[in-house]
C-alpha cells in the first residue's frame, strides 16, 4: 500500500463504550480494578488513578486507547492496566496488527473533526453509531510503525524539555528558601507584614464585560486565563478590546510595567509581574497590586506564588463554583520583608533561569510545530 486507504474505525478497532457501576462499588481506597470516569482522570499519555471498584460494568484492557466521548469530546490516553471505565469514556482496542501508537496518535489529530459530531444540547457527546462510522486514513503496518516511531520520538524529546521547565520551576523555589528561609517559620527574622501594608493600591478591573473586537484594531484586555500557565503574561489567547472601552476601563483600573497581577476569580492565588510597556487592560478576576520601593517586582511575585502565600490565597478565596478571592483578603495575605540586596540577588538569579526556561520554551514549540506538520503530512 503506498497510500493510506480510508476506512472507518470500526474496521481497524473494537469500540467498547463506558458504563457507570453502581456508586457504592468504587471507592479511593484501591479496592478492586482502576476506574475511570472521562478526561478529568487523563494525563499527557497515560490516566491517573484516583478511584477504584470492586464491580466494573464495562472494562477496558491494557494498551486500550481511552477516548473522551461526553464534553469534551475525542481527547485520548491509553491504559496502562485492566480497568472499568464509565459512560465519559470509550475504549479502542486495535485489531488484528493495526498499530496502537499509530492509531493514538491518528484519533488525537482528528478529535476537533469528531467533536463536531456530538449531539446533545447541554453535553455534547458521541455514540458507538458515530464512532464505528468515523473514517480514518490507514498504512501499510510498516508505514504504522514508522509514523508512530517518528512521532513517539518527537513527542518524547518535548516530554524532555518539559522536565527540564520543572527542575528549573523547583531549582527557584529552593533557591527562594535557600535565601531566606522557610516562610511558614521566618528562621532568619525578616520583617513581616501583609500585602495590604506593601502595595499602595489594590484594585481589580471592570466587573461588565466589554465589546471585543479583532486583534488588529484592538488593545489586549486580560483575563485569569492570560496569567496562570507558564512564565509571564500569555498573549495568545487575550481577547481586545476598543481604545474607547480600553480607556473607559484604566479609568477603574491601570496596569503597567512593574506592577503585579493577582487571579482573584476562577483560579485564584497566582501572580504576574508585569513585565512589558505594552498597554493593555484586565478584567474584574484579576487585580493590580502596585506596590512600595522597599519590594522588588521579581522577588513580590516569587513570594506571592510560593506555597505560604498560595495556601493563605486559598483559605481567604469565598465560593465553590464561583470563586472570588475580593480585594480585602487580597490584602490580608502575610508576607515578609528581607533587606531589598538580597531582593535583587534573587531576581538577578530569576532572570538566568527564566532565560533558559525561555530557550527550552521556544524548542518545545519548535518541536510541537514540526509533530503538526508530519502529523498534517500523514493524517491530513
Amino acid at each position: 500500500m503506498n497510500r493510506a486507504i480510508t476506512q472507518i474505525l470500526y474496521e481497524v478497532a473494537e469500540i467498547i463504550m463506558g458504563q457507570s457501576p453502581e456508586s457504592e462499588s468504587y471507592n479511593d481506597k484501591g479496592d478492586g480494578i482502576p476506574f475511570y470516569q472521562g478526561k478529568s482522570d487523563f494525563g499527557e499519555v497515560y490516566p491517573t488513578v484516583r478511584m477504584y471498584c470492586t464491580s466494573p460494568k464495562k472494562i477496558a484492557m491494557a494498551n486500550d486507547i481511552l477516548m473522551s466521548v461526553r464534553a469534551p469530546i475525542g481527547d485520548v490516553n491509553i491504559a496502562r492496566e485492566k480497568c472499568c471505565i464509565g459512560r465519559g469514556l470509550a475504549a479502542i482496542r486495535p485489531r488484528g496488527e493495526n498499530n496502537l501508537k499509530y492509531l493514538f496518535y491518528l484519533l488525537d489529530y482528528y478529535k476537533e473533526r469528531l467533536a463536531e459530531q456530538g449531539t446533545g444540547s447541554t453535553f455534547k457527546a458521541v455514540g458507538k453509531d458515530i464512532l464505528k462510522e468515523f473514517k480514518i486514513p490507514v498504512w501499510n503496518l510498516e508505514k504504522q510503525q514508522m509514523i508512530a516511531d517518528i512521532v513517539d520520538e518527537i513527542q518524547q524529546l518535548i516530554f524532555i524539555r518539559r522536565e527540564a521547565l520543572s527542575v528549573l520551576d523547583e531549582l527557584v523555589k529552593s533557591r527562594f528558601v535557600e535565601m531566606f528561609g522557610d516562610m511558614r517559620t521566618n528562621p532568619m527574622g525578616w520583617r513581616q507584614s501583609t500585602v495590604g501594608k506593601e502595595c499602595y493600591y489594590i484594585k481589580d478591573g471592570p466587573h461588565k464585560s466589554p465589546s471585543y473586537v479583532s486583534e488588529e484594531t484592538g488593545i489586549p484586555f486580560i483575563s485569569t486565563r492570560n496569567i496562570v500557565n507558564g512564565s509571564g503574561i500569555d498573549w495568545s489567547t487575550a481577547k481586545y478590546i476598543s481604545k474607547e472601552d480600553y480607556d473607559s476601563c484604566v479609568k477603574k483600573c491601570y496596569p503597567q510595567k512593574g506592577d503585579i497581577l493577582y487571579s482573584k476569580g476562577g483560579t485564584t492565588g497566582i501572580a504576574k509581574l508585569v513585565d512589558t510597556d505594552r498597554k493593555f487592560a484586565n478584567w474584574v478576576h484579576v487585580a493590580v497590586l502596585k506596590f512600595r520601593d522597599n519590594l522588588d517586582g521579581k522577588f513580590f511575585e516569587s513570594m506571592l506564588n510560593m506555597d505560604y502565600c498560595y495556601a493563605q490565597s486559598q483559605r481567604l478565596t469565598k465560593g465553590i463554583v464561583n470563586k472570588d478571592f475580593v480585594l480585602s483578603a487580597i490584602a490580608q495575605v502575610k508576607i515578609f520583608v528581607p533587606p531589598k540586596e538580597l531582593q535583587i540577588q534573587y531576581r538577578k538569579f530569576v532572570e538566568q533561569a527564566d532565560k533558559s526556561k525561555l530557550s527550552i520554551q521556544q524548542s518545545i514549540e519548535n518541536l510541537q510545530t514540526l509533530k503538526a506538520k508530519l502529523m498534517q503530512e500523514y493524517f491530513g
